[in-house]
């Protein structure tokens, strides 16, 4: 399995619109890398005022292929692309492999 994990970090003055996150966009990120082999997603925000990061997000893919499979396929750009309708903040992002 490989796991690509989202974070955004706690920016002041930044926005982050939990709501259209989980109604619009995650499901977005699902029926775009489903069919390429994203098998499931964790999504944790911040439970503390004074945390690093505003939300992280974990996406777990079949493997390094499947990965790479959903993030170069032409739909990937529609998810690219939505992270401005929900945050003004930078994510920043990792490809990481179970032990």
């Amino acid at each position: 399995m490989t796991s690509y994990i989202v974070a955004y970090p706690a920016t002041p003055g930044a926005t982050f619109d939990a709501d259209y996150y989980m109604a619009t966009h995650m499901p977005l990120v699902h029926a775009t890398f489903g069919p390429h082999g994203l098998t499931g997603s964790r999504v944790l925000f911040a439970d503390q005022p004074d945390a690093p990061f505003v939300a992280v997000t974990t996406l777990d893919f079949a493997d390094a292929a499947a990965f790479a499979a959903a993030t170069s396929s032409p739909d990937a750009a529609a998810v690219f692309a939505d992270v401005a309708n929900f945050t003004t903040i930078t994510p920043t992002a990792m490809r990481a492999r179970s032990a």
